[in-house]
């Protein structure tokens, strides 16, 4: 049998560890931090199989290495694993939990946002405007950030002054290469932030998404404390952090894209097109933890074996020859429509895809529209990659706004 591939904590060549680990085969033993071992699946199909497969849990009860001790203090994918909520549950209780925060978080609330995401798009293209064309300036941090976190910060009533410390320690949290006592450390503070949430709005509920929550009811059923909490962890981090991603993404790929760019620019394909290509060619998501095999699953020539972890590729699937023919890792808005697996399959579709899709679809045509000229003010190559081999993105995009 293979050593496990060690994954890269530091995310340093996500697309190019993962062709490493297609040529593998289509279900990899891999290593994560701290020596724990689990199962990558590197193909479209298999992964969409697994996704729903009932032999398959999200609950952390099902995981041997954890339930013997063998997962090491401190270690830094425990945020996915750890809070309750919706992440981390399976069957009937996943149904009651999703319900009660289908309750709160509805496509006609979603759509209530749009007028939201232009005015603060409108504004910060407004700021943008006034740096000096010729000086570079970083659009993760000046655009797709306070975009994506005053919109989901806004969702769920936390505070602006709140929005840098909250975005902060989502980074730490989607970060694989975190050392153990900033872990715990950032844990701990999350956990408190949120807390203290939840008492203010139980003390003053206002129009937002956690105040819901906690009145939201299904058949007489509240959201445990330790289930509000969880489920605001989840929102916050993914909310943020996967229309972060997506937007940083999106502006480095047209802008390495010229040729596409201009199909977009032009209208003889639809931002739409951009928003799901990105998604499928560079995901937000690299490897997602966890899930656990119930008992026993063969699948691509290995066998999954009960109680052990496994993680969704989506990067992988993203980019899946096999799938998505001999192309696959081009930039491609002419692509035929196809289906990715960059928000889930299944029970555990994310909840927030409408609202990412549209704060994509509102971002990139005003940001290109205001900024024809756009350019980037580095050579691509030179841009550094996240720390992490779960969320994936640059760490700054410089680009030049052009006159």
């Amino acid at each position: 049998m293979n050593a496990p591939f060690r994954l890269d904590a530091t995310g340093s060549d996500l697309h190019g560890e993962i062709r490493e680990l297609r040529a593998r085969g289509p279900v990899v033993r891999v290593e994560l931090p701290g020596g724990v071992p689990a199962w990558a699946v590197t193909r479209h199909d298999l992964l969409r199989y697994l996704l729903t497969d009932p032999r398959v849990a999200k609950d952390p009860a099902h995981w041997e290495l954890l339930a013997s001790g063998g997962v090491p203090e401190g270690w830094p994918l425990v945020n996915f694993v750890a809070p309750a909520g919706m992440i981390t549950a399976d069957g009937g209780d996943h149904r009651r939990l999703r319900a009660l925060v289908s309750q709160a978080f509805t496509p006609r609330r979603i759509a209530c946002m749009r007028p939201h995401t232009e005015a603060t798009v409108r504004s910060l293209l407004d700021g943008l405007a006034g740096h000096p064309s010729a000086e570079p300036v970083d659009l993760r941090l000046h655009y797709a950030y306070p975009l994506a976190m005053r919109t989901i910060g806004t969702l769920l009533g936390v505070p602006p002054a709140r929005h840098d410390e909250f975005r902060a320690l989502s980074a730490s949290l989607t970060s694989s290469a975190t050392g153990p006592d900033e872990v715990v450390a950032t844990r701990r503070r999350m956990l408190a932030l949120l807390a203290g949430l939840v008492a203010e709005k139980r003390a003053r509920p206002g129009e937002d998404i956690t105040s819901d929550l906690i009145a939201a009811r299904e058949d007489g059923d509240r959201l445990s404390e330790e289930e509000l909490i969880g489920t605001l962890l989840l929102m916050l981090v993914a909310g943020h952090g996967t229309t972060l991603n997506l937007v940083t993404n999106a502006v480095r790929a047209l802008l390495t894209h010229p040729a596409q760019l201009a199909l977009a620019v032009s209208g003889e394909r639809p931002w739409s097109a951009v928003t799901e290509e990105v998604l499928r060619w560079d995901s937000p998501v690299g490897h997602f933890p966890m899930r656990y095999a119930t008992e026993d699953i063969p699948l691509g020539g290995e066998v999954i074996r009960r109680g052990d972890a496994i993680l969704a590729s989506y990067a992988a699937a993203g980019r899946d020859p096999s799938h998505y023919g001999p192309t696959a890792d081009d930039f491609d808005l002419g692509r035929a429509p196809v289906r990715h697996l960059t928000f889930g399959h299944g029970a555990h579709f994310c909840v927030g895809a409408a609202l990412a899709r549209q704060e994509a679809e509102v971002a990139l045509p005003s940001l290109f529209a205001r900024f024809p000229h756009l350019s980037l003010a580095t050579d691509p190559a030179s841009l550094s990659p996240l720390p992490s081999f779960i969320s994936n993105s640059v760490r700054t995009l410089p680009v030049l706004l052009g006159s």
